[in-house]
């Protein structure tokens, strides 16, 4: 029986990346999306045409009972969760001078919450079963700090604490938990920066070019095989050399 995965956040640039290459790598790929039903159409639309039959979840990431709702609907149609891959998230960019408390808690509680939210609905049953592998989406801004994103660079620093204080709790059930912290992707947001705004943050990555999201997802499919069961509680980063630790 094939395994399943669920990305959060799967219909964005490094999201379907990651579930296309999953699927590829024969799991069942699910999704969640947060309500906008004419995009879901069209994302599953699309990716039927490459011959792929994922299936998406309504789900609040930054609500629990959200998050309990669509996993058990998940688990009633699709079967128990074995991968699950951490990947939802926004911005609400602003100094701290500027930031609104709302700013704040939406950041964290969809980047950071979102992570507790769904691992809690799963974790159990990876236990139970004596496998499974956990990946949560951080940043290179997690991990140096960025000008303008107190928000998204506290709770994306946060996911790794969170990983590795998890990593130790089922290290020895057969379940994995790491970090994957991205640099500069190629994903649809990051190509619509103005062009010379996009030429200087190429120009501190010492490679000299974005990243590529099938990169990422290629990284996430390593973490998910047999042969990394023995990485857990790693933050992996993938930044071109921008930020090397």
């Amino acid at each position: 029986m094939k395994k399943v995965a669920l990305v959060t956040g799967g219909m964005g640039g490094l999201g379907t990346a990651m579930c296309k290459s999953l699927a590829k790598s024969g799991l069942t790929v699910v999704t969640t999306y947060l309500g906008d039903e004419e995009k879901k159409q069209k994302w599953l639309s699309d990716m039927s045409k490459e011959g792929h039959s994922f299936k998406a979840y309504k789900c609040d990431v930054a609500d629990y009972d959200s998050c309990v709702a669509a996993v058990a609907k998940i688990k009633q149609e699709v079967g128990n969760v074995d991968v699950l891959v951490n990947n939802a998230g926004i911005t609400r960019d602003g100094t701290l001078k500027r930031m609104t408390k709302d700013s704040w808690d939406v950041v964290i509680n969809t980047n950071l919450g979102s992570v507790f939210n769904m691992t809690k609905q799963v974790v159990d049953d990876m236990i139970e079963k004596g496998w499974g592998r956990i990946i949560n989406i951080s940043s290179i801004n997690g991990q140096k700090g960025q000008f303008g994103q107190a928000n998204y660079s506290a709770a994306k620093a946060a996911i790794h604490g969170f990983t590795m204080a998890v990593a130790q709790e089922t290290a020895k059930k057969g379940v994995t938990v790491n970090t994957i912290a991205p640099g500069y992707i190629a994903t649809e947001m990051v190509m619509a920066v103005p062009e010379d705004v996009r030429n200087k943050i190429i120009a501190a990555i010492p490679v000299g070019r974005l990243g590529k999201p099938e990169e990422v997802a290629a990284l996430v499919n390593y973490l998910v095989s047999d042969l990394a069961g023995f990485m857990t509680g790693a933050e992996l980063a993938i930044n071109g050399g921008q930020h090397m630790m």
